[in-house]
């Protein structure tokens, strides 16, 4: 991994994001988040976007590093480092000129693009219509589709219900009981039990609904609405999952490299 190899903007940096990153990286790609300032991530221990808050983060194999401007993000490429770059309109695409954009903000409404003076553009899920706003669509919705790649068609709607793990769906997403800043109780990656005090919203109070390991919890300080997924409480009890890349992030992850390597200048610049 150097400077010189391919080079993919991945825009956002959430768990999702992060898992397709991963691939990418392992794959011999070069990439570079653009997060915005305050990023929303709730799977923050997985989440490169972590970086706009600590500087650095360190998840499995990958390291990602807060930069500035293009030149530290050159260099932190040079280092094997995934730079992590505040960005919210993606204008670093002018000076980085990627071969590809993954737009993975899971933003889940419709986005807009100009397909014709843009590279290769791959949406992640809800909000992204294959020949419209993206070149390419990978299907996030768990199921027999999830990590697919759709050529033409829309990914599947948001449904706004959570899968369901170990007989838990709607109640493992925690969401803000109130409007207002948020201040965290409990640790990201530690157990907790039924009714014990995660979160204050505002002057509002997050209890857990059940026994589980706390994998995700927004950074504090963030302001959020009443009813916003803030966290998410994961009834299987292991701790060493809130550390790891989910399953799904990495289907979709796969999925995104699929859609790369089908194109075959992308596959002549990795000299494949």
């Amino acid at each position: 991994m150097n400077a010189e190899s391919p080079l993919i903007l991945v825009r956002g940096g959430g768990d999702l994001a992060t898992g397709v990153a991963a691939r990418l990286h392992r794959s011999g790609f070069a990439v570079v988040v653009t997060e915005i300032a305050q990023p929303l991530a709730v799977r923050r221990l997985v989440a490169l976007a972590e970086a706009a808050y600590a500087g650095e983060v360190e998840i499995e194999d990958l390291q990602g590093r807060k930069v500035d401007d293009i030149a530290s993000a050159r260099e932190a490429l040079a280092g094997g480092i995934i730079p992590v770059l505040v960005d919210p309109e993606g204008q670093s695409r002018h000076e980085l000129h990627p071969i590809a954009i993954v737009d993975g903000r899971m933003l889940k409404h419709s986005q807009s693009a100009e397909l014709d003076s843009e590279p290769l553009i791959v949406g992640l899920g809800p909000g992204f219509t294959a020949g419209v706003n993206c070149h390419a669509v990978v299907e996030t919705k768990r199921g027999h589709a999830m990590g697919r790649v759709r050529w033409e068609g829309a990914a599947e709607p948001d449904t706004g219900v959570a899968e369901p793990i170990s007989g838990h769906a709607v109640e493992r997403v925690l969401r803000a009981p109130a409007a207002g800043e948020l201040r965290s109780h409990a640790a990201l990656g530690s157990l907790v039990k039924k009714d014990d005090l995660i979160a204050t919203v505002g002057n509002a109070d997050l209890l857990a609904p059940f026994d589980g390991a706390l994998r995700g919890l927004m950074h504090d300080g963030v302001h959020v609405e009443a009813s916003e997924k803030i966290g998410d409480l994961d009834p299987r009890n292991q701790v060493g999952f809130c550390f790891q890349i989910s399953d799904k992030a990495l289907a979709v992850g796969g999925g995104v490299l699929e859609a790369l390597l089908s194109r075959p200048e992308i596959r002549r610049a990795l000299g494949a």
